[in-house]
């Protein structure tokens, strides 16, 4: 069962239009990646989610769609999925870099969002091989692949905590 953070958990921020503070979206904008292949995966629960707090989720299945998305839009928090084709038609491993090079581009941005990685299931050296990467890159957290219900609610702690840490607590913008 998913949990309701305490409204003293929420951002605190005035109250503001369709367009929020931001200017385009919500208060705050969510880069989420995706590359699995669940009937109803979790990128499409947490918007619903986050949503009525204001938060604008931008999905992505393929780094080029990640990269328009970074082009188009401020992106105040990333989940980049390391799973992720670079393009639509790359599905073989590999092509399979779109989530690596996603990583790229968003530590080289002039402010740098957060980042939460989520791991592609591989094995023992080569996990260690991307988390190292990874962290070197800036992520913030590194977290499995949600599949169930509770672990969605881990997904949203690790991004309040994001909120918390590179925002004080407040809304961005």
């Amino acid at each position: 069962m998913l949990r309701r953070h305490p409204e003293s958990d929420l951002p605190q921020t005035p109250a503001s239009g369709p367009s929020g503070p931001t200017g385009i979206g919500g208060r705050l904008n969510l880069l989420l990646s995706y590359a699995g292949w669940d009937s109803d995966p979790w990128v499409n629960r947490l918007p619903r989610l986050l949503e009525p707090m204001g938060i604008m989720s931008h999905r992505a299945q393929t780094g080029r769609e990640a990269t328009r998305v970074i082009e188009q839009l401020p992106i105040h928090i990333a989940v980049v999925d390391l799973g992720l084709p670079l393009e639509q038609t790359s599905l073989d491993d590999e092509f399979a870099e779109g989530g690596p090079r996603l990583l790229e581009l968003l530590a080289r941005l002039s402010q740098p969002p957060p980042v939460v990685v989520v791991k592609r299931r591989r094995g023992a050296r080569d996990e260690a091989r991307e988390l190292s990467a990874a962290l070197k890159l800036g992520a913030f957290a590194v977290v499995d692949r949600p599949r169930e219900l509770h672990e969605l609610d881990l997904m949203l702690e690790v991004l309040r905590r994001c909120l918390q840490r590179h925002y004080q607590g407040r809304w961005p913008g």
